[in-house]
């Protein structure tokens, strides 16, 4: 298939890691992030960590949208959903997040509120013509890879005048988490690989800031395991030559300026929060869009805000993650999930704890599915 299979050639791999294994300057270890949940699995998926010298360490980013969501907005949606009028639709992952007392969007359907899993936010469009007794109300969540797709849905909506169609807006900014990171004191990392989907959007321009701003180099790397071993030895041979800059693995998709037009879409749509809590870093500044006050009218924080501020006064406790589980950790870089006393037992992908178990593209889900035996052989469990 093409640009697949000739990603996925053994041989290739085995010659790019020898050309790694040479290149890692044996008196240093090398800390790159990757930042993007997808790029987390192939690198598990393929077993890319037992292709890399010892001194080369891949540590895993908050690049996972349903595993950042905060608890606090994962129960705004569950307030929402417990509205009688209301038809709450999201993406099949928030179905199973554990919001305050393990509570889930699948919970809050088994008590009788109408909660349904879409494959594309314009399902919710038929879905407000289908339903004119009730208030569809789309959770939307994601980096600005599925921005464009709830800024069209925005579009469509006051384009119909569907009066009973709101969104409840949870879109994050991957810059903005990048910089997060770099200034925490407890991430010390070389490099980032750049994401993949997020960058065919945005380009390469964004991240020029990076090598400016904290000497950190970024390569924008595809999914395939060629991809990411190639970016990789572009990182290590940027750190061993001194140099900090952007470069493009990932050309045959990413361009500098991105989809603009998808942009120019999300911008008139959208504007940037003062700030959002994201789960693992805390409030972070610029880190997400709100709706336009133009589009107030299919805005859900704006049309429920007194059924929220009525749900919020009759919670008994501020929301608070499972004391026990590392989820902010590692989505800050700081731990690795096998690290966490939860995983594997009792946290599995069936009895999900934590976000990061939870989702497709968590940290934790990669190392169950793929590395976990690895790990257990390693340390002799």
């Amino acid at each position: 298939m093409k640009y697949v299979d000739e990603f996925r050639d053994a041989e290739l791999a085995k010659k790019l890691a020898d050309k790694i294994r040479t290149a890692a300057d044996t008196g240093r270890t090398y800390r790159l992030m990757e930042f993007c949940g997808g790029h987390t699995h192939a690198i598990f998926r393929y077993g890319i960590p037992n292709l890399l010298p010892k001194n080369v360490e891949l540590i895993h980013g908050p690049g996972c949208p349903v595993c950042v969501l905060p608890i606090a907005r994962l129960d705004m949606a569950m307030m929402l959903a417990k509205n009688p009028d209301v038809i709450l639709c999201t993406f099949g992952d928030m179905l199973r997040v554990p919001g305050t007392g393990r509570t889930s969007l699948l919970n809050i359907r088994a008590q009788g509120h109408d909660v349904r899993m879409l494959y594309s936010p314009l399902d919710a469009i038929k879905l407000a013509q289908e339903n004119t007794t009730k208030q569809i109300v789309f959770f939307a969540i994601g980096f600005e890879t599925t921005t464009p797709p709830t800024a069209v849905l925005l579009e469509q909506a006051k384009k119909l005048g569907l009066a009973n169609l709101t969104v409840f807006c949870n879109h994050v900014l991957t810059p903005s988490a990048m910089h997060a990171i770099l200034n925490s004191d407890d991430v010390k990392i070389d490099g980032f690989l750049g994401p993949a989907h997020v960058s065919t959007l945005i380009g390469s321009l964004p991240y020029e800031i990076f090598p400016q701003q904290y000497n950190k180099p970024v390569v924008i790397a595809g999914f395939e395991p060629l991809d990411v071993l190639q970016a990789i030895l572009m990182l290590i041979e940027q750190l061993n030559k001194g140099r900090c800059e952007v470069e493009n693995e990932f050309t045959r998709a990413v361009t500098p300026n991105g989809n603009e037009k998808a942009m120019a879409l999300c911008d008139q749509v959208f504007r940037t929060r003062a700030t959002f809590e994201w789960r693992g870093l805390g409030f972070v500044p610029h880190s997400a869009l709100e709706i336009r006050p133009e589009y107030a009218q299919w805005d859900a924080e704006v049309q429920f805000a007194d059924w929220l501020a009525e749900q919020r006064a009759q919670q008994e406790k501020p929301p608070a993650d499972n004391k026990a589980c590392e989820c902010p950790s590692v989505l800050r870089g700081v731990k690795k999930p096998h690290e966490c006393k939860l995983f594997g037992n009792p946290c599995t992908p069936d009895n999900p704890l934590g976000s990061c178990m939870v989702s497709s593209e968590g940290a934790c889900a990669a190392y169950y599915q793929y590395g976990h035996r690895r790990i257990a052989v390693a340390s002799g469990n």
